[in-house]
């Protein structure tokens, strides 16, 4: 197992549902639902519906989390300071902020508006650079990943394209799969 390539276990992105930047976030709200019921059916490998931009090239995927953070984009802009090494200094700035700027007060506010009128687009955020791999990398660069980063899914690159996706489930099936047959020592 060792040797083997991200290829191996990927997934191609012809086996996820797509949606496009331009549709709407009642449109990724209802294509979410779908993935959801298409995963309980066993229909589908996992619950994520992938990204396209308008040259249908994938450009990220779409979770109820970025439904959720979508209501509020402006709240994402300030919680990346959490990443800063001052952040036990500025915390109690940053919840004051929140309060003054009336982050999350209202996230349901206008929800039936933001329905129909904001796209996909405005929301959604790119894969970073730990949430990929390249499809001939080994295997070991995806565990890393799996492990350090705690991802469910990492995309998979040929080139600057993504390709597919590599599933948590799917590398952790495989060590099933070879842990099984790995004889009993006497």
């Amino acid at each position: 197992m060792d040797k083997m390539k991200i290829s191996e276990l990927m997934r191609p992105i012809d086996e996820f549902p797509l949606i496009s930047t331009e549709a709407s976030f009642m449109d990724g709200v209802v294509a979410l639902e779908k993935a959801n019921q298409e995963f309980k059916l066993g229909n589908a490998p996992e619950r994520i519906l992938l990204v396209h931009d308008v040259n249908k090239k994938i450009i990220g995927k779409l979770s109820p989390m970025d439904i959720v953070q979508g209501l509020e984009p402006k709240y994402d802009d300030m919680d990346h300071l959490k990443t800063n090494q001052y952040y036990h200094m500025i915390r109690s700035s940053l919840i004051s902020m929140k309060d003054e700027f009336r982050l999350w007060h209202r996230p349901l506010g206008e929800l039936c508006e933001k329905a129909h009128t904001v796209k996909i687009q405005n929301f959604i955020k790119m894969p970073t650079p730990d949430h990929m791999v390249m499809i001939d990398d080994n295997l070991d660069v995806a565990f890393h990943l799996f492990v350090v980063k705690r991802h469910g899914s990492l995309f998979v690159k040929d080139g600057q394209n993504i390709v597919g996706l590599i599933l948590f489930s799917d590398v952790y099936k495989k060590i099933r799969e070879i842990m099984k047959s790995c004889p009993v020592p006497a």
